[in-house]
């Protein structure tokens, strides 16, 4: 496929090597032609995209409006600590503005420089006790990139079905416990109880499926804390964990990941035990997935401007997941073929458009800013890089030449307000997760397995039979980016992770059964040179890498790039809002009020929510009157233990250390 990029000065020649072509290199301007496309996707009678040099009185001014601060601090409902503000025009029923604000700096990094490669794995672990498994497994492809070894086939099929175990019980936690009740009755009988009355007399047309014979016992049904899919949701989980633990070991955070493969035990039993309770999933695959059909269906048909909730353009990335021992070698070198060999495809989406399938151009067009970040941009000084490892051009602002030094101030909406960077792939706003690993794997039709087929247009997927006949699922593309497609094809997602699952059962048990169940291969640390490596994984929610340099036997840089990272992102220095931002600025508010008072800005958090938030934890305090938010991170990231000019990055490797 090629590729041209739009936004890097990079270039392909006649034999597709790349090359700079700008004499002005990777210089960062402030202009950037995306913004025709954000205005595109401003809904009817929506405010417009508000950047870094309007705030809340200029903008009373220029709409002869009342404008209201809207800050909601925690948003509840998420995988740790976020908070977003928002400007909106309650009259219009629009949003004017929006701020992305993770509230933690946590500093991974900079724990991990100067250690030994092999602790990596366990604390890079500890970075998310949600998707406790994918840090572990993406750190141990960057060793393995580093140290030049590859896991044995039957190892490669164990850390596959663990993280697949991991995803199943990961998105009903979304989308039953987390998601799921702002599309409850509880919900929407406050906020848009005429729709509610709708779906009480509106039959399910999957009934048959999943057993509820109106949307509206769907919507009870997802009640917090008493709904059957709310607790089901729940027990599923434990479920998933479970199957994730038989084979890695425990969950979440396992031991038994290592560069080489795992170091886990696993038998026939181990495998029964798998398969019985993968069985019970499929069921619950084909129901979850109908279930939500039923109610997106309904919303989008019920409830005028619900498909403008949550809605941005079709800019999609991932790196794919789940490789194939027949091809998977480690090198950077041959990471476009490996790469397209997954059982979920690595791609790039922009507007709608496939624009390349290979991992080495998505890693190139990956860079991180921190113009609106609570850090020191680093590019002062020269980058460590200017190629990877194929001796390819890439930006001073890669993750392999980005240095973390963290810096607190104050927060301004016209400057810095979050400890979250802005990644950009081609400097431009990209999201990420289950939707994206089916869009591109769709599109691209370069999967091949005997479930999951892809189509161009879609993915037919064949459950098999367990009390439920076997079913072909059909997802899909859509054609638009909204809260009501992340969520729909979230709900598929459950039946592609159980058929990797599957697929990885009968492989794996093959292997055992012919004798060949080594599960490790053994690896050596470097005493000496420069190794770089790159882990390119998917977390539950999408994209993950962890660029890793060694020299001279320890780690001297650590990056970790998470999903969250991409969508919760700040505006970046070409004035571009981040995912959630973005999302937020093109939802109109859909909910029943009379005033602030009685205003809950629940379409915005049915947005920011559709993306399945993960941020590290923190503390809040509030105060009584809710219209004033105060957020005080109270948790120590170590930016205050050191007194004088010290800057943060060396408080915190003074306190690693143990130095007083």
């Amino acid at each position: 496929m090629d590729y041209e990029f739009r936004n890097l000065p990079i270039a392909f020649d006649d034999d597709g090597e790349p090359f700079v072509v700008d004499d002005r290199g990777f210089r960062v301007d402030r202009h950037h032609d995306n913004a025709e496309r954000l205005d595109d996707m401003v809904p009817d009678g929506a405010g417009e995209v508000i950047g870094e040099t309007e705030d809340a009185e200029e903008l009373e001014k220029s709409t002869g409006e009342e404008i209201y601060d809207i800050n909601i601090d925690p948003v509840t409902r998420v995988a740790g600590a976020l908070a977003f503000h928002a400007k909106v025009d309650l009259e219009a029923k629009t949003v004017e503005a929006g701020h992305s604000q993770a509230t933690l700096f946590r500093g991974y990094e900079i724990i991990l420089e100067g250690r030994d490669p092999r602790d990596a794995i366990d604390l890079s672990s500890r970075a998310c006790g949600v998707c406790g498994a994918v840090h572990s497994i993406c750190s141990a492809y960057a060793l393995e990139m580093a140290m030049d070894v590859v896991p044995p086939d039957f190892g490669l099929w164990i850390r596959n079905m663990g993280q697949a175990a991991a995803f199943i019980y990961d998105h009903p936690l979304h989308l039953h416990l987390l998601a799921g009740p702002d599309y409850s009755e509880t919900m929407l009988e406050e906020s848009n109880p005429d729709v509610l009355r709708a779906a009480r007399n509106s039959p399910a047309p999957n009934a048959d499926v999943h057993g509820y014979d109106t949307v509206g016992d769907i919507m009870e049904a997802l009640n917090p804390l008493e709904g059957e899919l709310y607790l089901r949701g729940l027990e599923v989980t434990r479920t998933g964990r479970q199957m994730a633990s038989l084979m890695l070991g425990k969950y979440p955070h396992p031991s038994t990941i290592a560069p080489g493969g795992v170091t886990t035990t696993v038998t026939r039993q181990t495998f029964s035990e798998f398969y019985t309770r993968l069985t019970e999933m499929f069921d619950y695959a084909k129901e979850t997935a109908y279930v939500w059909d039923d109610l997106i269906d309904f919303m989008l048909a019920e409830m005028d401007g619900y498909a403008e909730v949550g809605e941005r353009p079709i800019n999609l990335v991932g790196t794919g997941i789940w490789d194939d021992p027949d091809h998977y070698n480690a090198r950077y070198d041959d990471a476009d073929e490996w790469g397209r060999a997954r059982l979920a495809t690595p791609g790039v989406v922009i507007d709608g458009e496939l624009r390349t399938t290979d991992l080495k151009v998505i890693d190139q067009g990956a860079e991180e800013f921190v113009d609106h970040s609570f850090y020191e941009d680093w590019t002062d000084e020269e980058p460590r890089f200017e190629t990877n490892p194929a001796g390819d051009p890439i930006s001073p602002y890669h993750p392999w030449n980005k240095e973390t030094r963290p810096k607190p101030e104050g927060k301004s909406w016209r400057e810095k307000y979050t400890w979250g960077t802005a990644p950009r792939w081609d400097r431009t706003p990209m999201e990420t997760g289950p939707h994206s690993r089916q869009w591109i794997t769709a599109m691209a039709e370069e999967i091949d397995n005997p479930f999951i087929e892809a189509t161009g247009d879609g993915l037919n997927m064949t459950v098999p039979e367990a009390e439920l006949p076997e079913m072909e699922l059909r997802w899909d593309v859509p054609d638009r980016l909204n809260a009501a497609e992340r969520l729909r094809a979230k709900a598929y997602h459950v039946a592609y992770c159980a058929l990797v699952c599957y697929t990885g059962f009968i492989e794996a048990l093959d292997l055992l059964k012919g004798g060949d169940a080594q599960v490790h291969t053994p690896f050596s640390v470097p005493d000496s040179g420069t190794q770089r490596g790159v882990g390119f994984h998917e977390a539950g929610r999408g994209w993950l890498t962890h660029h890793l340099v060694i020299d001279d036997g320890v780690i001297d840089n650590y990056q970790i790039l998470t999903p969250s990272t991409w969508m919760a992102s700040p505006t970046d220095p070409f004035g571009q809002p981040g995912p959630y931002e973005e999302a937020a600025t093109n939802t109109p508010l859909l909910e029943d009020y009379t005033g602030q008072e009685d205003f809950s800005g629940v379409d915005i958090l049915r947005g920011v929510r559709s993306f399945d938030p993960c941020m590290p934890c923190t503390v809040h305090m509030h105060t009584d009157d809710r219209k004033d938010v105060i957020a005080e991170d109270v948790s120590s990231c170590g930016c205050s233990f050191s007194e004088g000019d010290q800057p943060a990055d060396e408080a915190i490797r003074d306190i690693v250390a143990g130095d007083d």
